[in-house]
């Protein structure tokens, strides 16, 4: 089925095009939910609430830009609300990660070290992981993830710095990653 139909099924709410359209596109926000969720379960509960956001929202789609980015923007804004509810955003964590730790480039083989990269964001506070989410993978500045979040942009600065920090230094912990070099090129991992 081809995505114009997909749409056009979905617009009509045939049950085969909004099945289709799950089984294509869920996995991939499955993965977006779980960067931002505390457990699979509540990665599953963030993808269902999205999913059924994409369906009731399905009118607004105005074929400007891609459709898959589209579902996206719709999953990343239900895995925020999810989270606001909780208003952890502000949590302090101890400025000890705060330092500086620098990533060796070759340390990090791009595809196995993407998913333990995740699993290391993780363990991250919820909103130190949301800012470095929305900021390093799915591209918002620090003013958007500020309104996203109703909080200051330097807030969303500050706990972005902060969890780099405190990512790199568990990625050292767990031995993923070696000290000295200058950037995150690891991250570019994550986008993939």
């Amino acid at each position: 089925m081809t995505e114009e139909a997909l749409i056009t099924g979905c617009l009509q709410n045939d049950p085969s095009a909004q099945r289709e359209l799950y089984n294509r596109y869920s996995p991939k926000m499955l993965s977006v939910c779980y960067r931002f969720s505390q457990s699979r379960e509540d990665a599953e509960d963030m993808l269902q609430e999205g999913f059924i956001k994409v369906f009731t929202q399905m009118h607004s789609f105005q074929n400007k830009g891609a459709f898959e980015g589209w579902i996206r923007r719709i999953v990343v804004h239900t895995c925020i609300n999810q989270l606001k509810k909780h208003k952890k955003f502000n949590e302090n964590v101890d400025l000890e990660y705060a330092t500086n730790v620098y990533v060796r480039e070759d340390a990090v083989p791009a595809l196995m070290q993407a998913k333990q990269v995740i699993e290391c964001i993780r363990l991250l506070p919820v909103g130190y992981r949301t800012v470095l989410n929305l900021y390093a993978i799915e591209g918002y500045s620090h003013k958007e993830i500020g309104d996203m979040l109703d909080i200051e942009e330097s807030t969303s600065r500050s706990q972005y710095t902060r969890a780099k920090a405190m990512l790199e230094s568990i990625l050292i912990r767990k031995r993923i990653i070696e000290k000295p070099k200058t950037d995150f090129q690891w991250m570019a991992a994550l986008k993939r």
